[in-house]
């Protein structure tokens, strides 16, 4: 093997059984992209466990590079342009916190742009037919809080590897009642595998 590549999840939250997010991940688990064996990492979305649970899954796999990923209300996988220093939860997380305007690391910059190579995966998610889009926003909830916290942490430290955030839409399941936006979880995960693809391809 050539290294790793660090896949996180999000554990179901806001009531709901399931997290698109975490089980897309699961099925890449020890999967291989030219070369780079895929190891997944569940994320609790407790605000004061985001950021331990995120480091030790780091120190314990010394990946080549990390990958992200939460849900959200979209229909596209939307690969995420920037991280800022907020937290401010229009519903709590699971722990019942619910931050208000609140500084995620004090004395860290607004903001982090994503070291992924977005454009091009972007195309090859385009190519994989596989609706996607380019943000520029990741919120204020748990999705922006591990994205900003993964930036953080590597920038702090020196550790230069490509790293962001991807989000990933509802599973139809989910938003039977809504009648919103959703994807199923086959598209989600051709959707990360065609991400990983590109991603391993210059590391």
């Amino acid at each position: 093997m050539r290294g790793t590549i660090l896949l996180t999840g999000f554990e179901p939250f806001g009531g709901s059984h399931v997290n698109p997010s975490i089980e897309a991940c699961s099925r890449l688990e020890g999967r291989t992209f030219n070369g780079y064996r895929v190891a997944v990492e569940e994320i609790p979305l407790r605000y004061a466990e985001v950021r331990p649970r995120l480091l030790e899954a780091i120190e314990s796999h010394s990946p080549s590079a990390v990958v992200c990923t939460g849900q959200s209300g979209a229909a596209t996988i939307n690969v995420e342009r920037v991280a800022i220093n907020v937290a401010d939860a229009r519903i709590p997380y699971n722990c019942g916190d619910k931050p208000r305007d609140r500084v995620i690391e004090e004395g860290g910059p607004a903001a982090y742009f994503t070291r992924l190579p977005y454009r091009r995966m972007l195309r090859a998610l385009e190519e994989a037919r596989v609706p996607c889009s380019l943000s520029n926003s990741a919120g204020t909830f748990g999705c922006n809080h591990v994205f900003y916290e993964l930036m953080h942490h590597l920038s702090v430290n020196g550790v230069e590897i490509p790293a962001g955030f991807i989000h990933v839409p509802p599973l139809p399941e989910q938003v039977l009642e809504k009648k919103t936006a959703s994807m199923s979880l086959d598209t989600v995960v051709r959707g990360l595998e065609a991400v990983l693809l590109e991603l391993s391809k210059d590391l």
